[in-house]
């Protein structure tokens, strides 16, 4: 089970590093100055990424475990990949960063819903 926890520990680190690589504002800079949009947001994507790991860890081995929650982690960075080129209403960085939290409560909401649909197809 040690196992487990430190390949999920892991690859928790390296997602959100590249969740917060793709946004082009600084997540926890934000969060520190206390911009609730902006930890509704990164809330969201830990939320995600855990929920992913979660339905992941019940593989049979740590191989299949490492694969399935790497994979399921890239739909979720995919997604939200996605989520940002479909609104092209409004900037979803620039309204995150501007402290806008209706938008960072649906990018919550999409890490979040997304993340059992994956989680759906694992298990």
């Amino acid at each position: 089970m040690i196992g487990y926890f430190s390949v999920a520990v892991v690859e928790l680190i390296v997602f959100l590093s590249c969740f917060e690589s793709l946004t082009k504002y600084r997540c926890w800079q934000e969060i520190k100055r206390g911009n609730m949009a902006a930890s509704l947001a990164t809330g969201g994507k830990i939320f995600g990424l855990c929920n992913v790991i979660r339905f992941a860890a019940k593989q049979p081995s740590i191989y299949d475990f490492m694969i399935w929650s790497s994979v399921g982690s890239l739909l979720l960075f995919a997604a939200y990949l996605l989520f940002q080129f479909w609104t092209p209403v409004f900037r979803l960085d620039r309204e995150i960063a501007e402290g806008n939290t209706s938008v960072g409560f649906i990018s919550m909401a999409v890490s979040v819903s997304v993340s059992f649909l994956i989680g759906a197809c694992l298990g």
